[in-house]
């Protein structure tokens, strides 16, 4: 594993933000429909709608039509319900505040009351299923459940390697690890050893990780109070209002559609990225997204993408496509952080710095065979210069004083110039 900084590179120009305004919005509150609250606080889709988790119980919308849950079960009434999870066999597992775990298959209701107060499975955060059907239950200030559909095991600080027991997501990948995301880190066990990552030793940027996500090619994505870092498992790489157009640092949640994009909420508003250098950002002022802050986002079977929203209720887009390449403008106005705009000429060329500063060296990304690469400090002077450099190889800086550059990457595919801040 190569540690690399959070891009402490502002990169100002590295992400390119089209229009919004792609798709139809559905807005669903309590003033506009029989929704039971407008706090969403867990979504979970299934083939014939979508279930819906708020501070007032559990509801469900199926075509047009809601019903409420929390009057067939006097536990989810007036009750906090924290995560949804519609397992292998099509059963609803609901969390709650205070009565832990209770499975619904549509008739029955089972409740764990024994093991709720046995286990202290009080705020339960996430469930899971893994590739053997184990369900994996992540509890705040309780560590993790382990319920095999036997047997209950718990694991927290005292008894093993997890970071905190203060869970606030989970995800499994390929090889059946689970990635624990916590207020103190990223805690990941493969059934017999617990590896953990933090920002003391490795390239994560912030220790509170309230959101995981893992691709289809097996790459971790986590949202964290400080930006979206991408995991591959070897390097780290974060985007945050610095160096791309995240609407917020704040990142409350992650889902990957089926076409690989990332959807991400944070506490102003929502964004999907490509996972390179393609944004759409939706907000109250460029789209229909109620303002506030998105806490929860899904995309269902039928390619519809849900946005929880804390307070004001859900929303759906539908019918949305993530623009191409050449249907983007040949320049888009990017803010600096001194609040000033300017304009960033964006050729066909993609060109990406990876920042190695703990090693003293930059590299970049480029689809041509070779570029010309230059260096021009605030005063306007060419301090270094590059030139057939090709994708990949090193570029030291460490003796390049700090402060604000230019750099020019110039092939034949045309220019393009990325601002950075070297702290």
């Amino acid at each position: 594993m190569r540690k690399t900084a959070i891009i402490a590179l502002a990169l100002l120009a590295m992400g390119i933000s089209v229009n919004a305004q792609n798709g139809n919005w559905t807005i669903y509150d309590t003033r506009t429909s029989d929704i039971g609250g407008n706090n969403i606080s867990a979504l979970a889709p299934d083939q014939r709608g979508i279930w819906v988790g708020t501070y007032m119980g559990l509801c469900r919308l199926k075509g047009a039509e809601w019903m409420d849950y929390a009057m067939f079960n006097e536990k989810l009434k007036d009750q906090s319900v924290n995560c949804l999870m519609v397992d292998k066999r099509g059963v609803l597992w609901i969390g709650t505040d205070d009565y832990g775990v209770i499975e619904f298959d549509g008739t029955h209701w089972t409740e764990y009351n024994a093991e709720t107060r046995r286990l202290k499975m009080k705020f339960v955060k996430e469930i899971v299923q893994d590739k053997d059907g184990i369900f994996w239950i992540g509890v705040t200030l309780g560590g993790i459940i382990r319920y095999d559909g036997y047997t209950w095991d718990k694991y927290t600080p005292d008894d093993c390697d997890l970071l905190s027991d203060f869970v606030l997501d989970l995800a499994v990948d390929r090889a059946n690890r689970k990635w624990i995301t916590t207020n103190a880190g990223i805690s990941v066990y493969d059934d017999r050893n617990w590896v953990s990552y933090t920002v003391q030793n490795s390239g994560l940027p912030d220790d509170i990780v309230p959101a995981v996500a893992i691709d289809k090619n097996n790459v971790k994505w986590f949202g964290t109070l400080n930006g979206l870092t991408r995991f591959d498992g070897e390097d780290w790489q974060t985007w945050n209002t610095a160096n791309s157009p995240l609407p917020s640092n704040q990142i409350n949640d992650i889902a990957i559609d089926d076409d690989g994009l990332m959807w991400i909420a944070t506490n102003a508003g929502a964004a999907v990225f490509d996972g390179v250098d393609r944004w759409v950002v939706f907000t109250s002022k460029n789209s229909q997204l109620p303002a506030g802050n998105i806490y929860k986002v899904v995309n269902d079977q039928k390619g519809n993408h849900w946005f929880g929203n804390d307070t004001k209720g859900l929303a759906r887009l539908s019918g949305f496509t993530m623009p191409d390449k050449d249907a983007e403008p040949t320049h888009t106005e990017t803010e600096t952080k001194a609040g000033k705009k300017q304009q960033t000429n964006i050729s066909d060329e993609k060109v990406r710095i990876n920042p190695y500063l703990a090693e003293g060296y930059i590299t970049i990304s480029i689809e041509s065979a070779s570029a010309d690469v230059s260096f021009t400090n605030s005063n306007g002077k060419v301090v270094k210069t590059v030139n057939g450099y090709k994708s990949g190889q090193k570029i030291m800086i460490n003796r390049m004083p700090k402060g604000m550059y230019s750099v020019g990457v110039k092939t034949v595919r045309g220019e393009k110039k990325i601002k950075f801040n070297l702290k």
